[in-house]
């Protein structure tokens, strides 16, 4: 499911539970969704975090994901 169609579908069900409710099939799809939704979000931040790069004030350049290793 494309992105758009994927939040457009998560905000008719979200109107349609505080209109009406939602059967228990329109529960999980709802449920299903907002994981879809939410792996998406979470994947794209991860791959913007990916191209941060740190400059120091030797002037050298360390990519922020270097980083977060040492600190593991």
């Amino acid at each position: 499911m494309e992105f758009q169609e994927l939040i457009k579908r998560i905000n008719e069900l979200y109107h349609k539970s505080k209109e009406e409710g939602l059967t228990e099939a329109e529960l999980a799809e709802q449920a299903n969704l907002r994981k879809q939704y939410r792996a998406a979000v979470l994947g794209n931040f991860s791959s913007q975090l990916d191209g941060i790069k740190i400059q120091h004030a030797d002037g050298s350049i360390e990519p922020l994901k270097s980083r977060k290793k040492k600190d593991d």
